[in-house]
């Protein structure tokens, strides 16, 4: 009886918190008012040059994001004066619920709960009430190689984002940044999770370009810039990326969502 009780009180808050993801969603891919998104800076290591990179930041340092974000809106026909507003918000000490290392469905489950829940304990931030909240961890590219694999949830709209604490890397984090800013809007990986090659055509920035290879440009799901059937390099700045059509769709740009 337990085990039964505890499924369902499981099952009305997936329920209630499908609800508002919905009406969440909803919103953000209306392209009718500007969303508002709070990026929450974290050390993710006790490095004094990632102490001191992170000490430097303001919300200007996001600035090309929001650029970015309002020249593809652009391109596909909204007109949103600014698609969204990304505000620094204040240091967060506490580093988030680490994903499950083996997730099966009802972990993953779990570890979104314990992720949202934590969230709501560190949104503090002046002016609106953000829709968008991405946690952006810093790390020193001194000490760590390679940096975790990011997440972007729709459900909930957050992220959790990991980069290098270094200004020769900034563009760079911009492009992983926006990438799981679009997750949050609901876009998915066009990208083969075991090679991360680009998928074809949905990850491709130029599919109908000849010769195809070598791309020009990135697609922003599709992560990396193809430049031969082996190889991709993830894209240097912003400006070398775009919203192809099916992200657009998948995000509300585009008619034929869904």
């Amino acid at each position: 009886m337990f085990r039964k009780f505890r499924i369902v009180i499981l099952l009305l808050v997936l329920a209630t918190v499908g609800l508002g993801t919905w009406r969440a969603n909803a919103r953000l891919t209306a392209w009718q008012h500007t969303v508002h998104v709070a990026l929450y800076p974290v050390a993710a290591d006790d490095s004094p040059t990632t102490a001191s990179f992170i000490g430097q930041l303001d919300s200007e340092s996001f600035t090309d994001i929001g650029q970015w974000l309002q020249g593809q809106s652009d391109k596909y026909g909204h007109s949103v004066l600014q698609p969204a507003s990304i505000r620094l918000g204040p240091l967060v000490s506490d580093r988030p619920p680490p994903p499950p290392s083996h997730p099966g469905a009802f972990d993953s489950i779990v570890w979104s709960l314990k992720l949202r829940w934590w969230a709501t304990q560190h949104d503090a931030i002046s002016g609106p009430q953000p829709q968008v909240r991405l946690f952006v961890l810093f790390h020193d590219p001194e000490r760590t190689g390679a940096v975790p694999h990011s997440t972007g949830l729709s459900k909930g709209q957050i992220g959790v984002i990991h980069v290098y604490a270094s200004r020769q890397q900034r563009k760079q984090n911009a492009v992983i940044i926006a990438h799981e800013l679009l997750h949050t809007f609901g876009a998915t990986d066009k990208y083969d999770l075991a090679t991360l090659q680009p998928l074809y055509p949905q990850g491709y920035a130029e599919p109908e370009r000849e010769p195809r290879l070598p791309q020009r440009l990135g697609e922003i799901m599709g992560g990396r810039t193809p430049i031969d059937e082996h190889q991709a390099e993830i894209p240097a700045s912003l400006s070398d990326t775009v919203i192809g059509p099916a992200t657009a769709r998948e995000i509300g740009l585009l008619a034929g969502k869904g």
